[in-house]
This record gives structure tokens, sequence and C-alpha cells, in this order.
């Protein structure tokens, strides 16, 4: 199976389980368990050409001027996790199932989890950092909504927000680490940059890259000191809590490192920082994992202490190091997911996971005391489980680790993590299933039904059988690791053995153990020594620090922030003169290459007539209605200097434009007052009056320099003008740039104007629901109003000229390819008809007759739009590439049919659309407001424009 289907498939998946969810849990749960199970099937089709040594790659330039491609490749790391990624998914799921209440929405939770499974196959899968980072902020967010499903706690909202925000600002980090990290190797696809071991290491921006991606590693695999959000993520529902310990979150930080081993490791900072931060990780972890009383609580803090394992294993920077890392990241996912799916179970039970609270639990619930001993025990390093082997390799590793100069340091606290490990795994075992019965539970305990116990069972059975036979393990791991050396040192060459002798490594292990059982013996003592002792709390200082930085951002930003429209202009306006200043005094000016147009007395009226209006504007800008058409006669004279410079589709451009807005304005006006109050001081108005003056001056400054010298760099135009009818088949610049050469752009530029006019709609709906909606039922009815609202000449002279207008509308569209029109004026010709129709006859009656949604007149101009974009992928072009042809049908001339000519369609409608729902919005407040009465309508017969009204039965 292609590599891109097995990375879509979890989120193609995620739109089914919303869609099954009123078909019953069963076929929720079902669904999203065929999607993971399909590409769980998928990735295995890669096996053999993965174990056969291959890099199984599928590739597609997206962006390829940034770097950014749509690389996937799959070697054996990759491979590895993604096996663990949709595995243990798939038997998450069906724990899920049978956990999850009847209370609890089951396709919005099966949603957010396939979200997260598709995220983090993407980034194990990813041959492009680029790629991986769009995936590496995915997990953050969907984790987010896995943390917080249960939204009614508190302590699930905490959490989820405590993730987001320090793994979101570890991913910050990581952007900027990878982005550096790309540029010293040249290249952003991973496959490329695992090649360039030497020039990324001599790099004086090593360092800082190296300290950014640790950052965004640190933070996703709760490293210390960013550890304390994982245990506070156990709020979130035990299937959830399982997932992200096991085999994804958390282990994407691990990933990430193993996968920039061969390039980051080797060097004192690697060696410093990954293991320092491991080994205290590790200790601290396990030391706190003791004392905790939710069982959850207690896994989730020993999930911190074994990724410190992991992280010090990768930051040994030796072969066999990495080679124990790999090892343990698979014995770590199986009994970790157990040990969680246990402890739900036991919640699940006898609905409490306090430790204080449990006990004598193993005659009743048999089965959930064999799974979760064993897990325990193999998460305790005994013999003969899994979890031992990899345990006696990092003691092995440590032996041979010097760290500050002291050889001693690095064993003596990894002997110290694993005593303090072992005894919380001994002390789960003991508190939660030895001592007495107990009858003081709020259910009674028992075993609950093979859809609850199973997926852990299935999980337990590899801690046993690696346990005993670990050579079925070594090929397979010795395959990861090699994949993870990358070249950079040589395979391990030694065994995977249940005995190795009696060698330093196993008298520390037996060290270890016999202290644990030593320290459960007296957790009683200790329990109070850790209660009394002074200690730092994570969960408060985090607190703290977020509160203060809240704090900071208020102090800066609501002085600046305050809402004030005169102010923002006035600080942008104030940079950009000052920007302008420095560069003209820095700066060096040339001489004038061209000679200035003659002035006719045309062009001298003109220009008196605009800043005539546009200085009358700024005195009587008070007055509302006047300050409109004030701007209206601004307009229209920019127009007629559009059409001075030869730009046809500019003016008829900007004269519909300042049509549609002046009426759609004076609309808006009837609902307000006619006059602005007077708000600003004296001093005010005269520092934004200078302000508006250095601007202006600035602004003609910028024109009159560039209009009277050559450009700096060559114009694109000129490409333009020789590729319009070459490449585009039309003569009309304008028209082509618009629907060929940038046709994304315009494509971007009618959905923002759908949805403008849709923000419009909804703003209506929110003033007709609130307050607004008094006041409009409320008018005086002695207010004065127009003798005659619809006059007959202005109805009959709309009526006559409204099919002229769409044929004129029609011919402008048609012309568009060749000569000045298009679409979007088109659109802006035949919304001034249909608003002329609003105008003369009433809101009502027009709205009466409407045959269409204005909705959906949007949206079908932005699927035409789209589709046309789409269809040259079905001849292997990039999206939006337009074709033109010429054909001749008897008995008329030769004619062009061009793709841009569908392409311009749904730019119309998008126009007409859009124009039409903001006007329907205000007739609708209009209507509200009985501006409209029967007693005033038209005085014509409307029997003409109307279907009869129904006779009653008595008239029959």
């Amino acid at each position: 199976m292609s590599l891109f289907l097995v990375a879509l498939l979890p989120f193609l998946g995620a739109l089914l389980p919303g869609l099954m969810n009123s078909a019953g849990r069963q076929a929720c749960a079902g669904v999203t368990g065929a999607v993971t199970l399909t590409a769980l099937i998928g990735l295995l089709t890669n096996a053999p050409a993965v174990f056969a040594g291959e890099v199984v790659t599928a590739r597609i330039d997206w962006l390829p001027s940034i770097g950014m491609n749509v690389n996937l490749m799959l070697d054996p790391l990759g491979f590895f996790f993604a096996c663990l990624i949709l595995g243990i998914g798939l038997l998450i799921i069906i724990y899920a199932r049978y956990y999850l209440s009847r209370n609890d929405n089951m396709g919005e939770f099966f949603t957010y989890l396939l979200l997260f499974q598709g995220a983090m196959v993407g980034i194990v899968l990813s041959d492009n950092i680029l790629l991986l980072l769009v995936f590496w902020e995915l997990t953050s967010l969907s984790s987010f909504l896995l943390i917080g499903y249960w939204k009614h706690l508190p302590e699930g909202r905490q959490g989820a927000r405590m993730a987001l925000t320090v793994t979101g600002m570890g991913g910050l980090a990581l952007i900027g680490g990878m982005l550096i990290l790309g540029q010293i190797a040249g290249s952003y696809d991973l496959s490329v940059i695992l090649e360039r071991r030497d020039v990324i290491q001599a790099s004086p921006l090593y360092v800082p890259a190296l300290l950014l991606i640790l950052l965004g590693c640190f933070t996703k695999s709760a490293q210390f000191p960013f550890h304390f959000w994982l245990p506070h993520a156990m709020a979130a529902p035990t299937p959830v809590s399982a997932y992200l310990h096991s085999a994804t979150m958390v282990k994407a930080g691990i990933f990430l490192m193993a996968r920039l081993w061969p390039v980051l490791s080797g060097t004192p900072e690697w060696f410093m920082i990954v293991t320092g931060a491991g080994l205290i990780t590790m200790v601290l972890g396990a030391v706190i994992a003791l004392f905790k009383h939710d069982l959850k609580a207690l896994l989730a803090f020993s999930t911190v202490s074994h990724l410190g394992l992991i992280t010090m294993l990768l930051g040994t920077g030796t072969g066999f190091g990495a080679m124990a890392a790999m090892f343990h990241i698979l014995n770590h996912a199986t009994f970790k997911a157990a040990l969680f799916m246990s402890a739900g179970i036991i919640d699940h039970a006898v609905h409490t996971r306090d430790i204080r609270r449990l006990g004598g639990l193993r005659r009743v619930m048999p089965i959930t005391f064999v799974i979760t001993t064993l897990g325990a025990l193999s998460m305790a390093g005994v013999p003969l489980l899994n979890g031992f082997l990899s345990k006696e390799m990092m003691l092995e590793q440590t032996l041979h680790t010097t760290l500050f100069g002291m050889p001693w340091l690095v064993p003596a606290l990894a002997v110290i993590g694993s005593l303090f490990s072992a005894a919380y795994c001994f002390r789960l075992i003991a508190h939660t299933f030895f001592g007495p019965e107990r009858d003081d539970y709020d259910a009674p305990p028992h075993d609950p039904g093979p859809g609850l116990w199973l997926p852990p069972a299935i999980l337990i059975v590899p801690v046993v059988v690696i346990g005993v036979a670990p050579f079925l393990a070594e090929p397979f791991i010795k395959l990861v690791t090699d994949a993870v050396l990358g070249g950079a040192v040589k395979l391990p060459t030694e065994h995977f053995k249940i005995w190795h002798g009696l060698v330093p490594a196993l008298w520390m292990s037996i060290i270890a153990t016999a202290g644990a059982l030593t320290l459960v013996s007296l957790h009683a003592p200790a329990l109070r020594l850790w209660d009394a002792a002074p200690r730092p709390e994570a969960k408060t200082i985090f607190d703290r620090v977020i509160d203060g930085a809240v704090g900071v951002a208020r102090a800066i930003i609501q002085p600046l922030h305050d809402g004030s429209f005169s102010r923002y202009g006035a600080i942008m306006a104030v940079t950009v003169v000052a920007g302008g200043v420095h560069a003209w005094a820095t700066g060096t000016i040339g001489p004038a290459t061209y000679d200035m147009l003659p002035i006719g007395p045309i062009s001298v009226a003109a220009w008196l007539m605009l800043v005539a209006a546009t200085t009358a504007l700024v005195f009587l800008h008070r007055n509302r209605l006047l300050s409109l058409i004030l701007l209206g006669i601004v307009g229209l004279l920019v127009s007629v200097g559009f059409v001075y410079f030869s730009a046809p589709d500019l003016a008829l451009t900007q004269f519909t434009v300042e049509v549609v807005t002046t009426i759609l304005m004076l609309l808006a006006l009837n609902f307000m007052p006619n006059r602005t109050p007077v708000e600003s001081t004296v001093l005010r108005r005269t520092r934004d009056a200078a302000i508006a003056i250095a601007g202006g001056l600035g602004t003609m400054g910028m024109a009159y320099y560039y209009l009277l010298r050559d450009p700096v760099s060559e114009s694109i135009s000129a490409f333009h003008l020789a590729n319009s009818y070459k490449g585009g088949g039309g003569t009309n610049v304008v028209n082509v740039i618009l629907v060929d050469f940038r046709g994304f752009d315009t494509f971007g530029e009618i959905i923002v104007l759908g949805i403008a006019a849709l923000l419009i709609y909804a703003l209506t709906e929110a003033l007709l629901d609130g307050p607004i909606r008094a006041r409009l039922l409320n008018r005086k009815p002695d207010q004065p109003r127009a003798g005659d609202i619809h006059p007959l000449m202005m109805v009959v002279l709309t009526r006559v000229i409204m099919p002229i207008v769409l044929l004129v509308g029609l011919h402008i569209f048609l012309r568009g390819h060749n000569d000045p029109g298009g679409g979007f004026i088109a659109g802006l010709i035949v919304s001034i008809a249909v608003v002329m129709q609003y105008m003369a006859s009433g809101f009502s009656w027009a709205s009466a007759r409407l045959r269409y949604p204005y909705h959906g007149v949007i949206g079908a101009g932005v699927l035409v739009a789209g589709l046309t974009g789409m269809g040259s992928w079905f001849f292997g072009m990039p999206f939006l590439t337009s074709d033109f042809t010429y054909v001749r049908i008897p008995p008329f001339e030769k004619f062009e049919l061009a793709t841009a000519a569908l392409f311009d369609l749904g730019v119309f409608l998008a126009v007409v659309g859009a124009v039409m729902l903001s006007l329907e919005s205000f007739s609708r407040l209009a209507r509200r407001a009985h501006v409209e009465d029967s007693e005033h309508a038209m005085d014509i017969d409307p029997s003409r424009d109307s279907p009869a009204p129904p006779q009653s039965a008595k008239e029959v």
C-alpha cells in the first residue's frame, strides 16, 4: 500500500465515527477499528521491503521553491514506531469501546483519536522536516482535545491547557531549530540531512539548532524540567492515557532524537544535555512515583522516569546505548499500555484508583491481578520478563559512561532510579492486590468482560515471550538500531540473552531489587518523611509563571490595545513615515530618467475636484451622509484617472465597486445617527492632521520618485504582456492575470468575499436577536416618512432596464478575456441591476421573488472555481492550470473556448452572491423595522407580478 494512503487513512477515517455515532456504539467503534486495521495492514505490506534493507519512499514536490515537499519514507525506525502507533491504537479502540460510558460521545472521542493517530503516523513517516513540523503541531492540538475530552472535569480542562502550553511552546522552539538545521544542511529533506553529519556539526549554528530541537523534544517527551505536564494529562479517559504514555505523544520526542541521532549525537553538547536531562528525569520521576496514591498518577510518573531512561541511553552516543534505547521503547510500550488499561479496569470495577482504598483484589479479580502483576514486574526489571533485559542493558551502558569526570556518577544514579522504579512497582502490586479483602468499595469488585481485559492481555504476551526468548526480538531491534545509527557508528555485536554471567550489571540489579523490597516495607515512615519535607511543586510553579506572563502581557497590551482605531492608525502611520524618512535620508536618489507628462486643463480640473472633495471630507466628515457622498466623488474621480492612464478594466471595476458600496453604505446608514459625535480633543485632531499630512507628503514623494525613474528590478509586466495570449489565450492582460497567472490569488479573494458576506449575515442575525431588536420594533409611529416610498417612475424604469443590464453584464462577462470586462465586473453590474429592484420596489417585493438563496450562489461560485482548478489534475497539471482552443461552428466565425471562462463564472457567482447577501441582510433589518407597510405599496396592479391568492372554500 502507498505510504500516502497509510498516512491519510486515519485522517479520512476521522469523518466516519461521527457519521456512525447514531448507528450505535458497536458501529462507531467498528469503523474506527477498521480504519486503523486497514492502515496497519497497509503498513505491513511494506514489511518485506523494509526487512530487506530498502527504504520505501513516496514523494510529491508541493512547494519546491521553499523546500516543502510532501515526502514520506519508511525505514526500519519509522516502521517500528508506526507499528506501535497503529497496533496499540487498535487495541486501545477495542478497550475504549467497553470503557466509555453511554453518556460519553463515542463518535467525538474516536474522531479525536484518529486525528491524533494520523498526526503521529505522519511524524514517523515524514521525510521532510517542514512536513514533520505540521504533523508535530497537529499532535499537540489533537492531544489537547483528547486530554480535555471530559470537559465537565476542571482537572481535565487544566491538564489539556497545560499540555498544549508546554508542548506548544516547545513546538515553536522546534520550528526554529529545524529551520536552522535545514539551512545548515542545504535541504529540508530528512534523507538529505541525515547524510551531512560533518557539515552540520562543523557549523557555528549547530549549538543553537541543537538547543532548540532538544527543547522541542524534551517538552514533548516530558523531560526535566518540563516533566510536570504529563502526570496532569492523566485526567483524560484511561484509553487516552494508555495511548499517550505507551506508543504516541510522549514517544514523539524520543523518536525525533532517534531520527536525528546520526547528525546531532557524538558531540560534548549532545552528551551533556541529553544524558544529564535523562538521568535527572529518570531518578526524579521514580522517586515521585513511589509516593503517589492514585494508580494513574503513579503510572504517569513512572512513564516520566522510563522516558528519562531512554533519553539517557540516546545521550550516551554509543551504538549499544542506542540499541538498548530501542529495545526499551518496545518493552515499555507493551507493559505500560497494559498497566494503564489495568488501572482503568480497577477504576471501572471498584470506582476508585486510590491505592490507600485498595487491597485484597487478587482473589476477586484474578485476571486483572495476573495482567497487572506481570506488567509491573516487567517494569520493575524482574527476570524472565522483557523489562529485565533492557534494564540490564541500561545498567551495562552506565558502567561505560563518565559524566563530569566522575565514572561512578551515572551508574550510581542508574541504580537509585532502578531502586525506586522497582519499589513503586512492588508497591503497586502489594497495596492493590495483597492484604485482607475489603468490603468498603463503592461497587463489588469483579473482573470485567473480555472487551476490557483482552487488549491488555494481548500486550502481556510479548512481555513474557520476549522475556523468556529474547532472541526472537533481537533481529528486528538490531535492524531498527542500524537505522538509528545511520552509519555514524558500528552496529553492536552483543546478543540478547537472559544470563550474561555474574557481571556488574547483575549485581547492580540485585542491589536495586533488594533495596526496593526494603523501601516498600518501610513505605509508611518514608511517606511521612516525604510529606514533611519541603519541596517545590511543579504545578504551583507553572501556575505562577503563567499568571506572571499574563500579568506582564496585560500591562503591555492594555495601554496599547484599547480599541482606539485612531491610535492604531497613528502608530502605524508614524512607523511607516519614520521608516520612509530614514530610507530617504540614508539612501541615494539618482537623476530622473523620464520627463513629466504634459498637464492639460482637464487634468488640472480633475485634480482640483479631487482635492476639494478630499478637503471637504476632512471638515465635513461628521455628517455621515455627506461624507459618504464625498467618498463616492473621490472614488469616481479615481476611476476617471484610470481611464486617463489607459486602464479601462480598473476604471470599470472602480466605478462599479463605488456604486455598489455607496448603495450598501446608504442602507447601513439608515440604522445609524446622521451625525458623528465629537470625541477627539483639539490636541488629538492636531496630531492626527500632522500625521496625515506627513503621510500624504511621503506618498507623494515616493510616487514622484518612482514614476520618473527606471524600476530598480525588471518588472514582471513584460512577462505578462508577452505570455498573455500565448499562455492564457486572451489579449486582455489584466483579466488573464486574474484568472490564469494569479488565479490562486483570485480564488482566495472570492472565498474571503464570501466569508465577509456570511459574516454580515451572521451579525444581522445577532442584531435581530439582541438589544437592537427592541429598538427596531419600537419605532415611534409619528416618525416622519416619505410620502411615496415606491415612486411609480422608478418602478417602471427598473423593470424595463433590468433585462438590458443583464444583457450588458453577459456581454461584459463574455468579452472579458480579450477586452475590458470579466466575471468580477459583470458580477457587480448584475448586482447593481438587482439592487435597483430592491430600491425601487422594496425589500419585501424583491425578496418574495428570490428564486435562489444567496448563500447557495456564493457556494456555487466557489465550487465552480474550485472544480475548474481541480480539473487540471486529471491532465497531470498543477491546480488552476488553464487551457484554451478555437472552434468553428458554421455559420459562425471561429471563436475561442477557454477553461478560464468557467473560473470566471465562479468569480461572477461569488461576487453576485456576496453583494446580494449583504443587501439582503440589511433588508431583513429594514423589514423588521417596518420600513415597508402594505399601505405604502406601489400604485400598480401587483397581480401581474404575483400569483393570485388562493380562493377560500366559501368562495368556491
